[in-house]
């Protein structure tokens, strides 16, 4: 038997306007090298100034992650070279980490589990290499973003809870504005430490695998790690602590370098910066600006709520989506109904037309006043999802003005609805006899006929049961 350790180390890439030591904008999709000046480039002579969002939001993500907040922090140089950092040496943080000492609790399968965080410290971001063929080229926009990093205790004791975790912390980090967690484009990657050992053992030796960018990645590298540490330790041969990277079309981990220890980067402290002490008034800003989080929330949806794990995670995960169904609550949506809606037809809204909830194009009043409608019977539910999506294509905020332009009511006379179901299988004779043969895919044909003679305002359960006695059908159990 063996025990898995498992450790991350998080890179988000705050979101700031300009980069952390100069005044470069940070825009995404650029034209390489273009977003950079002598500060970024590390030119000689150049001074650096911190770049007070990108405090604030490190602190800020100290306090979510429940962190001892450092009452006085400073940079550090922390030497090596690489190609895409062209000074030579990274501006980081060593010996006074912005927080430490915190934890976060997520949720696995339903059960709340916490992870320690021994320290988050802020730091600038390198460049960006793009290999083609027999040689690479650099590309320095990236260089000198606000780059805050996070380092779990090795705690996680499985691939797939380290995969869990990872798409938590996500869920976190977009919560607060802090990051916009896209990993497909560099915005949070992750590094994986593991170690396995005998049971009771304690901790083995720690291989790091580099830049994942991906949580399924995260979970096959560790899988895959696990594995290879686990069959030499069972052919006697030892764990060499270094770095590697994931191959994801071998489907294996490869050796990239032997791992660097504190003293392989010959960290001193910035001369160019000074310490920054946050004020009691940066501080309270700090705690002002917390919210639920979404572990916590996805909690509260379940035991106040009474929504299942699937559904409540779905509504906890995006900041926008739990807010949205709290305001549908709070004018007077029921909860359930809340849930199916933003789940079922205002999801599929979103793909289609590409809005935000949190924009204004579907405010929470109107949609309430739809889901209302077609509680009281005024509207037919194919007729409210019909409002909603004109609403959309037409900018209109109101439900009431799109249903006086489309003349929407629910049928309510059955002497009439029995009179155009009458009509329409008068008109389509062979459809009918193919029903009296047992052919029951021709009902979904003449109930298209009889939704869209009456413009969707026919109860369907109704229409239904009365076109299968007219044709002179039993009504199916």
């Amino acid at each position: 038997m063996v025990e898995i350790f498992i450790g991350l180390e998080i890179h988000i890439q705050l979101m700031t306007r300009s980069k952390v030591f100069c005044s470069c904008e940070m825009i995404s999709g650029e034209e390489p090298n273009t977003r950079i000046c002598p500060v970024c480039m590390g030119y000689p002579g150049v001074l650096p100034a911190v770049n007070e969002q990108a405090l604030f939001l490190s602190y800020l993500m100290g306090s979510a992650l429940n962190c001892t907040l450092a009452q006085k922090t400073w940079f550090d140089r922390k030497n090596y070279f690489y190609p895409d950092m062209t000074k030579n040496y990274q501006i980081s943080q060593f010996s006074s980490p912005v927080g430490r000492g915190g934890w976060m609790d997520y949720l696995e399968k339903g059960e709340l589990k916490r992870v320690h965080i021994h320290d988050i410290h802020l730091e600038e971001d390198a460049g960006k290499m793009v290999h083609q063929g027999n040689f690479s080229l650099l590309d320095y926009n990236r260089a000198g973003s606000s780059l805050l990093e996070i380092v779990t205790e090795p705690e996680l004791t499985s691939p797939e809870a380290a995969e869990v975790f990872l798409q938590s912390f996500r869920s976190l980090v977009r919560c607060l504005r802090a990051c916009d967690g896209n990993m497909e484009t560099g915005s949070l990657r992750c590094d994986a430490n593991v170690s396995v050992n005998s049971l009771g053992m304690g901790l083995g030796t720690k291989v790091e695998i580099k830049n994942l960018n991906s949580s399924r990645f995260v979970r096959k590298a560790l899988e895959y790690e696990v594995r290879r540490q686990s069959r030499l330790m069972q052919a006697g041969k030892p764990v060499i602590q270094e770095t590697r990277l994931w191959n994801e079309q071998s489907g294996k981990t490869e050796s990239m370098r032997t791992k660097e220890e504190a003293k392989d980067y010959r960290y001193f402290p910035e001369p160019d910066i000074p310490p920054f002490v946050p004020s009691e008034a940066f501080l309270n800003r700090v705690t002002s600006s917390l919210t639920e989080l979404p572990a916590a929330r996805e909690l509260r949806y379940i035991r106040e709520y009474g929504l299942t794990e699937e559904t409540a995670h779905y509504l906890a995960e995006e900041r926008e989506r739990a807010e949205y169904f709290e305001e549908l609550i709070s004018s007077g949506t029921e909860v359930a109904a809340a849930a199916a809606w933003i789940k079922g037809e205002l999801a599929k809204l979103q793909g289609r037309y590409a809005f935000s909830l949190s924009d204004g194009t579907l405010p929470p009043q109107a949609v309430t006043t739809v889901v209302r409608m077609t509680g009281t019977e005024e509207l037919t539910v194919q007729q409210a999802k019909q409002v909603l999506e004109l609403m959309v294509q037409r900018g209109i905020v109101q439900p009431e003005e799109v249903i006086a332009q489309e003349g929407f009511k629910k049928a309510e006379d059955d002497g009439e609805l029995k009179e155009i179901i009458s009509k329409i299988v008068a008109e389509h004779l062979n459809a009918a006899e193919q029903i009296r043969d047992g052919n029951m895919k021709a009902v979904g044909y003449l109930m298209g006929m009889v939704m869209k003679e009456t413009r969707q305002s026919a109860d369907p359960r109704t229409a239904r049961r009365l076109l299968l006695e007219e044709i002179g059908c039993k009504q199916e159990e």
